[in-house]
């Protein structure tokens, strides 16, 4: 593994997930893996279980981690080449880059699309050019598009409840469902997640979302994808919840009807589904009190796999880069 930028990065996910349980395990096994090593995580928005997971996971292999906020801290940076930077960016990513490449071992970036050109966003520009321009690994820590990490975490998650004792399920029905929010949020985690299971390929697996809320079809191809939210819940094993804006008329939201927040009512469709989120998520509008203070609910168990998941990849970084 060179960069993690989304699953292609991974030839073997059941291996990557593997060694994030046993990470789990035993978070020391590799202690001096990193030692001597710098991860600089930069971050160009806010971030919580992101920026702390990571930080763990580099310390767990013996590295050092440098956090460095890239808007409130640093210059405004520039990413467009052939930029006349006569404006408010002072410095060009392509001088920045080289010398974070001098300065770190690995390079982990998060950014966040701005949800008003499509194209722009999808293009991944911040993210290429630092690939391009700083000449060492590349994690992302969430881009315009992808939340790669938190994608990893979901399938470890998944996997270590089937791998329960009192677990049958051969091949489990999972639901992605859009749910209400009071802003427009990113497609990035509901695109991850739809390109991770599909690539995963061990899953029945369904997306379910009011009309004009499709996600790219590059994501979502494999999956089956219905309107009608209690046809899809229907005999779920695990049901992932997440909003997202509209992707053809980029970045809008069109309704926000609290029909389609899960309730333990809805839940009695499913096969007593397990319910996740990626966090923070908006009590008694995204997920209700019930469903997240009940037995249901692993979003806190979800959020803890952020650790192993992103200690699992810094691993393969290390020991492919040494």
């Amino acid at each position: 593994m060179k960069h993690f930028i989304s699953v292609d990065d991974t030839n073997n996910i059941d291996a990557l997930v593997q060694k994030a349980l046993a990470y789990k395990a035993n978070p020391f096994a590799d202690k001096a893996l990193g030692i001597n090593k710098r991860i600089g995580c930069l971050f160009l928005n806010p971030s919580m279980r992101t920026r702390l997971s990571t930080q763990i996971a580099a310390q767990n292999l013996g590295m050092e981690s440098i956090i460095f906020n890239v808007g409130s801290e640093g210059w405004a940076l520039e990413f467009e080449e052939e930029a006349i930077m006569s404006g408010t960016t002072v410095e060009h990513v392509k001088d920045a880059a080289p010398i974070f490449g001098k300065y770190f071992d690995i390079l982990a970036i998060r950014t966040f699309p701005s949800l008003k050109n499509r194209e722009d966003d999808y293009s991944e520009l911040y993210i290429k050019q630092f690939i391009k321009y700083a000449g060492i690994p590349v994690v992302s820590l969430e881009s315009s598009t992808l939340h790669p990490l938190q994608s990893l975490t979901d399938i470890i998650t998944i996997s270590e409840e089937l791998g329960k004792a009192n677990i049958t399920i051969q091949r489990p029905k999972i639901v992605l469902s859009w749910a209400p929010h009071v802003k427009p949020l990113p497609q990035c985690v509901a695109n991850s997640f739809s390109q991770w299971i599909n690539a995963w390929g061990k899953a029945d697996f369904v997306i379910t979302h009011p009309e004009d809320y499709e996600l790219s079809e590059v994501f979502t191809k494999g999956a089956t994808i219905t309107h009608n939210q209690d046809e899809a819940l229907k005999d779920a094993d695990f049901v992932y919840v997440k909003n997202w804006s509209t992707f053809n008329d980029y970045g809008k939201i069109y309704e926000s009807d609290p029909k389609w927040m899960l309730t333990n009512k809805k839940l009695a469709l499913t096969n007593n589904a397990k319910i996740m989120h990626c966090l923070p998520v908006r009590r008694n509008v995204e997920l209700s009190d019930e469903i997240l203070d009940g037995p249901n609910s692993i979003v806190t168990q979800e959020a803890s796999n952020r650790v192993w998941a992103a200690q699992a990849v810094l691993s393969e970084i290390l020991k492919n880069n040494g």
